[in-house]
């Protein structure tokens, strides 16, 4: 909890300290309210005891009250007060403390999302994007309910607590101090044998929840594949497996943290009618030990639900210590300096790209992909890039682009070294089509201008970048035109659609590279030679890697890149075509 406490803003903290003196306030006010019943159940009983009563006297004449009769009206009229004004302060707690407990819960989950975006390329393609959605999702959701608000119910209920027993020990110490004790032993020797438990319990918790987020993508983006291939059955299988310990753990920790409370309903019951019989023992009339028993019962009455808060908070926290320290972890993922902050300038790029011994491997223990790579690209040229699957076509593009960096060697814009410090100036000048094209659930036009608020979108520009990617015709025939919606990741639309929302994307950028990365596989002949062709008449100044395994695609390229055995053969269309 010191950990997540250092990731809270100064505002957080602030109120978090705020909340503190309301705290202190609400204890206040239930000491108020339970000392208030004394006097009330005195005059009640016996007004003359109370009338007389030395401690009283200030008030009896404050108020001009002239006899025992005139104290019933006031002293009623206090205790409801105070009663009333508790249940006002308590209730004034519990909304705060809601408040800032899921308004810090929306920070924490953010600031995990934010960080996440800002991993490096490699961190991303290492993981499961599973576990960081749950982390996002689920986890910080638990963290907050089973971690901070069980931490902020602790501290009032203690601070609470100490002002209940606080007045029951001014009522009568030796009763007030061995029912506290008793009941506290007996909480603590629950928490003792069920420790082991929910450690367990809350290690399950975490892992399970990571299985389901991940069953759960796996069989919804993969619908089509489980309808074709008849699997929903499997699927479903996955599910219960991955959710039924959750739900048991979970369940296991929600009795754990429940069951003590009947018990010590009753052990309190118990207790307090002894206490009757021995005082009605001792005293010489009933109208004397009443009003001492009515303010023990209260004060038990308000003091065993606390406890019970108390030791379910904690149950609570110790069942979502896994989870917390996921998202510990999540939230210490390193942030660059710049995130946040505008481009200041996008690198120069007038002249070329250069590979000077670029050599690498994604871990040191495994393989090098690519040896000691020498290329140059001037800008503007028409660069294809071919060679089997596993090659290394698609990494020797994320070197390029800045995704990842070499193992060994440089990459040069113009002479300048690409490095994590400068990377995003030189991505400024890129644009990409992958193989797969991303579309979100939102209109043609959002997705032509996507990452873009709708009210900064430029819809002449976005009309031109269609009609560069040969879509603007298809566009106009819909009813909605630009406003037509796509349906998640592109549904709506076919294959070859997608592709060409995707050039659209990347001509509307209006970038210096533009680079194609199987981009046209989903075409057919014909519209794949209209998108090249319409490559071809973009500006000259303009770069334009293509990624192909067709070689038609290619052939208006400058000049062809294969990459075979970690290294490269520079070609013209002509000798790639031979040699095919």
């Amino acid at each position: 909890m010191r950990k997540l406490w250092t990731k809270l803003s100064p505002r957080r903290r602030f109120q978090f300290f705020c909340l503190l003196l309301l705290m202190f306030l609400a204890s206040f006010a239930e000491i108020m309210s339970v000392g208030a019943v004394l006097p009330f159940l005195g005059v009640i009983t016996d007004p003359i005891q109370v009338f007389e009563n030395p401690s009283m006297q200030f008030g009896i004449q404050y108020l001009g009250v002239k006899g025992p009769d005139e104290l019933i009206l006031p002293i009623t009229i206090a205790f409801i007060a105070a009663t009333l004004i508790a249940g006002c302060v308590r209730l004034l707690l519990l909304y705060a403390m809601t408040r800032l407990s899921y308004g810090t819960g929306h920070d924490l989950s953010a600031d995990i999302y934010r960080r996440t975006l800002y991993q490096n390329y490699s961190v991303h393609v290492a993981r499961n994007s599973s576990e960081v959605i749950n982390g996002i999702i689920i986890k910080s959701s638990t963290v907050i309910s089973g971690v901070l608000t069980p931490i902020l119910t602790i501290i009032s209920s203690f601070i609470i607590m100490i002002g209940i027993i606080g007045v029951l020990c001014f009522i009568n110490l030796s009763v007030a101090l061995s029912a506290f004790g008793g009941f506290g032993a007996l909480y603590i020797s629950v928490i003792y044998y069920t420790r082991v438990k929910i450690a367990l319990n809350s290690l399950i918790i975490s892992q399970q929840s990571n299985s389901i987020v991940k069953v759960l993508q796996e069989g919804l983006m993969g619908i089509r594949d489980v309808i074709i291939h008849d699997s929903q059955e499997i699927h479903a299988l996955d599910y219960r497996e991955a959710d039924l310990p959750l739900r048991r753990a979970s369940g296991d920790n929600l009795f754990i943290s429940g069951f003590p409370r009947f018990a010590m309903e009753a052990i309190g019951m118990t207790l307090i009618a002894i206490i009757a019989y021995f005082m009605t023992q001792q005293e010489t009339q009933i109208s004397n030990s009443l009003p001492v028993l009515g303010a023990l019962a209260l004060g038990a009455q308000r003091l065993l639900p606390i406890m019970q808060h108390t030791y379910s908070a904690y149950t609570s926290i110790k069942g979502s210590k896994a989870s917390l320290d996921d998202v510990n972890s999540l939230l210490d993922q390193p942030i660059p300096d710049y995130a946040g902050t505008q481009l200041v300038s996008p690198m120069k790029f007038n002249r070329d790209i250069s590979l000077e011994n670029v050599s690498f491997r994604y871990l040191q223990s495994e393989p090098l992909i690519l040896s000691n790579i020498n290329l140059n690209l001037r800008k503007g040229s028409r660069i294809g890039i071919i060679g089997a699957t596993g090659s290394g076509k698609s990494t020797l593009f994320d070197l390029i682009v800045g995704l990842f960096f070499p193992s060994d060697g440089q990459i040069k814009i113009d002479g300048e070294v690409i490095t994590p410090q400068n990377v995003r100036s030189w991505r400024s000048h890129i644009a990409h089509v992958p193989q797969d094209i991303y579309l979100s659930d939102n209109t043609i036009l959002q997705n032509i201008a996507f990452g873009v608020p709708l009210e900064n979108i430029d819809f002449e520009r976005a009309k031109k970048a269609a009609k560069g990617a040969q879509i603007d015709d298809l566009i106009e025939s819909w009813d909605m035109r630009y406003e037509t919606f796509v349906g998640e990741h592109g549904i709506r639309l076919s294959g070859g659609q997608r592709q060409r929302i995707g050039i659209a994307r990347a001509l509307y950028k209006e970038a210096d590279v533009l680079i194609f990365d199987e981009a046209t596989s989903a075409l057919d002949n014909k519209t794949e030679k209209s998108v090249v062709e319409s490559i071809e008449g973009l500006d000259k100044e303009l770069t334009v890697l293509i990624i192909a395994h067709r070689l038609t695609t290619l052939r208006n390229c400058d000049l062809i890149i294969e990459v075979s055995n970690k290294s490269i053969n520079i070609k013209t269309y002509d000798q790639a075509l031979q040699n095919s």
